[in-house]
């Protein structure tokens, strides 16, 4: 998707609760013996109505099927283009509407999540939007509602959802049933279900890191615990606000050095089109260290923090380094007025550590996880 257009003209879409929801409403209609339509429209949470096209459907009383492709508008992910499939079964004239996943839908395996253990993963908002959109065609009759995603055990392997402890196949998600381009705010609070995780485990420490490079670091090298591993984006300040508020008590950042170097300068939103001043930072602190002018000037002229780090452990400048990691900790500790207690570890984009602090060595000690850096 290109991002070069005004966002008010964004196509919006719909969530694959949308497109449960609406799948099981037309399954719904075709077993009380209506035909298969081109189009099927459902109630939202926020009493407006969204009105889908139908991909498919058939009957084979007491069930019936009926499947609707996910569209994502112009903030198209990972499920776009998926179909969500919804069979219906007629159990008796009256009784409750049962909704459980079936293949492709993912299994809560671990807590902390807005869905018990063993539950299938369709959330709270869309098994509501799937009710009152079946009960809109048989009001108290008792159906048993199947969700299926035939590609989601495939797709849900580039999702967080292994992350989550979700097994087996997709989320059905949403909480409005409309996809509108994804804002900061929104995507911020995307990453949230991790900590709260982290939380719900009962980790007090826990590993904040920019992405998957980091928490494979974490997670093969240092030990740390998957769910003690928050991949946090460029959001720096965002997450240790929130870990914060949720009563941690202790973090390491973890990741590339060309990210953390940044709030080594007091800079906690890392996107480069926010703040790019890496190499500055890299530069002055190395200055202020005594490297001379040549070696500055020679160091400049790297295009990547990844370069210049490398050459300044050639030069044997690792003291800086380590000296960058220890400003990163006391920045990010100031910012949350002392709240957490934050240590640091840098890295190259192989993984190998090439920075540190003390606070992050006691940490990682004290938490029984694996330190074994050679300093």
């Amino acid at each position: 998707m290109t991002r070069d257009k005004d966002r008010h003209t964004w196509r919006e879409g719909y969530t694959t609760g949308s497109c449960a929801a609406g799948a099981a409403k037309m399954a719904c209609l075709l077993l009380r013996g209506d035909s298969l339509a081109e189009q099927v429209e459902i109630p939202l949470p926020n009493s407006a109505r969204l009105t889908m096209p139908i991909h498919g459907g058939d009957t084979r009383y007491p069930e019936a099927r009926a499947s609707i492709l996910k569209d994502g508008g112009d903030d198209a992910d990972i499920t776009h283009g998926l179909e969500i499939h919804a069979i219906v079964r007629y159990i008796s004239p009256q009784g409750e509407v049962r909704i459980r996943g079936g293949r492709g839908v993912g299994t809560v395996t671990k807590k902390g999540l807005a869905l018990s253990v063993g539950e299938s993963a369709i959330n709270p908002v869309p098994r509501k939007m799937i009710r009152e959109a079946v009960r809109e065609v048989f009001p108290k009759e008792e159906l048993e509602i199947i969700i299926e995603v035939p590609a989601g055990a495939v797709t849900a392997k580039r999702t967080l959802n292994p992350r989550l402890g979700i097994i087996g196949g997709i989320s059905i998600l949403g909480t409005s049933g409309i996809v509108r381009p994804m804002s900061e705010e929104a995507f911020k609070t995307s990453i949230l279900p991790e900590l709260d995780q982290a939380v719900a485990y009962g980790h007090k420490t826990i590993v904040l890191t920019p992405g998957h490079y980091g928490y494979r670091v974490a997670s093969e090298r240092f030990r740390v615990p998957t769910e003690a591993v928050i991949q946090m984006s460029n959001f720096v300040g965002f997450l240790l606000e929130e870990a914060a508020y949720r009563g941690i008590e202790q973090v390491i950042l973890l990741g590339h050095i060309g990210k953390l170097i940044k709030v080594s300068g007091g800079i906690f939103q890392t996107h480069n089109r926010v703040a790019d001043a890496r190499m500055e930072i890299l530069l002055t602190h190395a200055a202020l260290a005594g490297v001379n002018l040549d070696t500055l000037k020679y160091l400049a002229g790297f295009p990547t923090t990844e370069g210049a780090t490398s050459e300044l452990l050639l030069l044997g400048e690792q003291k800086l380094l380590h000296h960058l990691a220890h400003m990163a900790s006391e920045r990010a500790q100031a910012f949350t007025f002392g709240r957490l207690s934050v240590g640091t570890i840098m890295t190259l984009l192989n993984g190998q550590p090439v920075g540190w602090d003390l606070k992050a060595q006691k940490i990682m000690e004290k938490q029984g996880w694996n330190w074994s850096i050679e300093s």
